[in-house]
């Protein structure tokens, strides 16, 4: 696939926001809302039908930046908690309760949500790692573009990486991509020892090939270029179903993951939105310099997921 000149396409974003306007919003637990941008956040994608927000977190915080932004609470469901990290524990509870289908971070650090979320006695763990995915709209790239694992695992071994590609198909299934190309990202397309993502690029294909991952068209090693440029990949005579064609990127590491999903962001004028999957539900962990499209779009994705999962009697 090309990579399309310009700014003249339609939003991939907004094409997800549409996507949602038929479905039911998702109750969703908004874990410590007490500042501005948390809480503009959590109101909007309720004003937009995406989320049904329970506000967790201590009520006149929440209350004072309500008034501060203008905010009106009336009918709003408030769980009082007495801290951050008591507002993440009480979130997670709400899910074990089933009383809550999704999270959203608010104003807290991403250590105290995950925290919560990965207690192995109170916490939202599955058989499956949790991993973060980043979903992007690159203006230079004719579709949605999911990168994983940026935000969470940060060495992930073979079986972790396994887990973070069928994370990201099961998103990806759930924005209405039928068939995912994952491209397995190292520094060359070929299979060299002494780099050791190259190895694990073709176990994890050989581990699609067996039913060990599902749902999804894997190849690697490749490099980024010839992931998203089908002219990269035919000058490096690559033949290859998903070269130039990648819906799904998985980075050898977290470091090199966050790096180039920042670098589309702040050079390329991507926009953002991203979720943790692997838990009991997913989880919108926005960042804090993250504005109200990016929160809003999260949400959307939230809400697609769950009810792609109630679809197909996973929730």
């Amino acid at each position: 696939m090309e990579d399309v000149p310009g700014h003249n396409r339609p939003s991939s974003f907004d094409a997800m926001l549409a996507a949602t306007t038929p479905l039911d919003p998702i109750v969703t637990a908004v874990i410590h809302p007490c500042d501005s941008a948390s809480l503009i956040g959590a109101l909007e994608a309720r004003d937009k039908g995406l989320i049904t927000p329970v506000l967790v977190g201590p009520p006149d915080r929440i209350h004072a930046t309500a008034t501060e932004i203008g905010a009106d609470l009336t009918g709003v469901e408030i769980i009082p908690s007495k801290h951050s990290h008591d507002s993440a524990a009480r979130a997670v509870a709400l899910v074990r309760e089933g009383r809550v289908q999704a999270l959203m971070k608010g104003a807290l650090h991403t250590d105290e949500v995950m925290s919560a979320a990965v207690d192995k006695a109170t916490g939202l763990r599955t058989e499956r790692r949790m991993s973060h995915v980043f979903v992007l709209d690159v203006p230079r790239y004719s579709k949605p573009l999911l990168i994983t694992d940026a935000a969470i695992n940060i060495y992930p071994d073979l079986q972790c990486k396994a887990d973070i590609v069928q994370n990201a198909i099961e998103l990806a299934h759930a924005i209405g991509v039928d068939l995912p190309k994952v491209a397995i990202l190292s520094a060359i397309e070929t299979v060299y020892p002494k780099i050791p993502s190259t190895v694990e690029a073709a176990a994890l294909c050989k581990m699609a090939d067996r039913g060990q991952i599902t749902g999804g068209l894997l190849d690697g090693p490749l490099a980024f270029d010839n992931a998203i440029s089908t002219r990269a990949a035919k000058a490096k005579g690559i033949i290859s179903d998903v070269a130039g064609e990648a819906d799904i990127l998985v980075a050898p590491d977290l470091e090199a993951g966050n790096m180039i999903a920042k670098q589309l962001m702040y050079l390329a004028g991507a926009d953002s939105a991203g979720l943790v999957l692997g838990a009991r539900v997913p989880i919108m962990l926005t960042s804090r310099a993250d504005g109200t499209l990016s929160r809003l779009v999260s949400a959307a994705l939230a809400q697609l997921l769950v009810h792609d999962r109630l679809g197909k009697g996973l929730m």
